[in-house]
């Protein structure tokens, strides 16, 4: 890797120390949102959220965001769910809110976490806390394999649209939302290397550009970021 620092555009806010390691490390981030989420305070969510407490379930969790809302809702004793979700961060909340044990599933993406509750066949129904914009691909193999899906939409996203005139040598994307709300107004150089928290996202960077992808082996933050540096460190 040169001298001169490596430009890159990170679309979520991280984490302070994160931040210093990638300094450390030579690089020069720069953070600009593309979505916002908000948590749905509506009188008919809470209530499906303390009926769904009070139950014996299988539950879903594919976003961090829709964890740390629910856990803001618990009550003593924790509610006996068997919890499938995401690896790595989302499985990480979700074990210090509910418990080690209370996860019994855990899968790269939706689609892979679905076929596994699919291949698992325990259970007729689950309950899927998501947001407004939620992937399709979950529900979508669940219904098809005969298991209802009740879904709670917890939070809302909102697109944050901006205009990027700036070049980065790389683009760090966290979420399909991101994805869309980037390339509705942007198109990226072409030598610019776009950086994908998973495969659902890296799939969607796909309908905009052909530029090259790197996916995280692991959906996580600091993985997304130790792959950075590693591909840059080749070069």
């Amino acid at each position: 890797m040169s001298q001169n620092k490596v430009s890159i555009l990170c679309t979520m806010p991280i984490d302070k120390s994160l931040m210093d390691e990638m300094d450390q490390q030579g690089f020069e981030i720069e953070i600009l949102s593309f979505i916002e989420t908000i948590p749905n305070q509506s009188e008919e969510i809470n209530q499906k959220i303390q009926t769904t407490l009070s139950q014996q379930s299988a539950v879903v969790f594919t976003s961090k965001n829709a964890v740390e809302i629910i856990a803001e809702k618990l009550n003593h004793p924790l509610p006996n769910w068997n919890i499938y979700c995401i690896n790595s961060n989302t499985q990480q909340i979700v074990k210090k809110h509910f418990g080690d044990d209370s996860v019994v599933g855990v899968a790269p993406d939706a689609a892979s976490l679905a076929k596994l509750i699919v291949k698992e066949n325990k259970y007729n129904s689950v309950i899927f806390f998501c947001g407004n914009k939620r992937r399709d691909e979950l529900p979508s193999i669940l219904k098809e394999n005969n298991i209802a899906v009740e879904e709670i939409a917890v939070y809302e996203t909102n697109l944050l649209e901006h205009e990027v005139t700036k070049k980065y040598e790389g683009i760090l994307f966290f979420s399909p939302s991101a994805v869309n709300s980037f390339f509705n107004h942007n198109k990226p150089d072409a030598t610019t290397v776009l950086f994908s928290i998973g495969n659902t996202t890296s799939n969607e960077i796909k309908k905009y550009t052909d530029n090259l992808i790197i996916t995280s082996d692991i959906p996580s933050k600091q993985f997304l970021f130790n792959k950075t540096i590693e591909y840059f460190n080749k070069k």
